[in-house]
């Protein structure tokens, strides 16, 4: 069985597509969240092997999300999903915790790149 994903983002289609280039990579999808909020309550319940998490959400941003799934798990693989010209954004994530980032509009290779890389496989 592949590696545990979490997926993370407000926008449905996104989540759809990740969640077709991860499948399709071999991954498992263990859930989908569409806010900060819903993300830290998976994260807790699924215990994924690795994150991906938009930025930009409402009710609470992957940021404060990342921080908070950090304090439940130190050594959490999340990787930041981001637009173009969110720089300030991206270091805030990488100082909190990251483990990497990809940015949109996605390249399903660079996806896969980037959670093997995470993951060390």
């Amino acid at each position: 069985m592949g590696k545990r994903v979490l997926i993370i983002d407000d926008a449905k289609f996104m989540r759809a597509m990740i969640k077709d280039i991860l499948i399709g990579g071999g991954y498992e999808v263990a859930g989908e969240a569409e806010n900060g909020i819903e993300a830290i309550r998976l994260y807790k319940e699924l215990q994924p092997d690795v994150a991906t998490m938009d930025i930009t959400m409402p009710e609470m941003n992957g940021v404060d999300a990342l921080k908070e799934i950090r304090k439940i798990d130190a050594s959490a693989k999340v990787v930041m999903c981001t637009a173009m010209g969110q720089k300030a954004l991206v270091i805030e994530a990488i100082q909190s915790g990251a483990s990497d980032f990809i940015v949109k509009p996605f390249q399903p290779e660079r996806i896969l790149q980037t959670l093997a890389k995470v993951l060390g496989t």
